[in-house]
């Protein structure tokens, strides 16, 4: 049987570029948060954050088992960049996007969708804690 998991992201700098942090929430159909990880990654910017997210997301569902994988964020940009809907321009951008797509290749199926900030809370405090240090991912 399949296992589809729901995974919701969230990338963040303060300044931009500036300190970035990103955050994943991995959750099985039935919404059972399985495991939460937020960590700081340097300087960045909140794009570059917001793929990173992603890509941190999709390992750890990977990791887990998942073979359906519903991603979940709040940056329209980077959504609609792998939807397909936006084009990638720039440089940086296209090499992470690359990386994305290649990390959802090995996945039976995938969807993404964008949310509003609120409904991404919980992704975002993850963010939100790794920037002021309250975690040491």
């Amino acid at each position: 049987m399949a296992l589809k998991l729901v995974v919701n992201v969230d990338g963040g700098a303060r300044g931009n570029p500036g300190p970035a942090a990103i955050g994943a929430v991995v959750q099985n159909a039935d919404g059972e948060v399985l495991e939460e990880r937020g960590e700081r990654i340097g300087t960045a910017t909140n794009n570059v954050a917001e793929y990173r997210a992603l890509l941190l997301g999709i390992a750890r569902a990977a990791e887990l088992g998942a073979d359906e994988l519903e991603l979940v964020g709040d940056s329209e940009l980077v959504v609609r960049q792998v939807e397909g809907r936006y084009k990638v321009k720039n440089a940086g951008m296209k090499e992470l996007h690359e990386e994305v797509k290649r990390a959802l290749r090995g996945l039976d199926s995938w969807s993404i969708r964008h949310v509003r900030r609120a409904e991404n809370a919980d992704a975002d405090r993850l963010v939100n804690q790794a920037l002021d240090g309250a975690l040491d991912g």
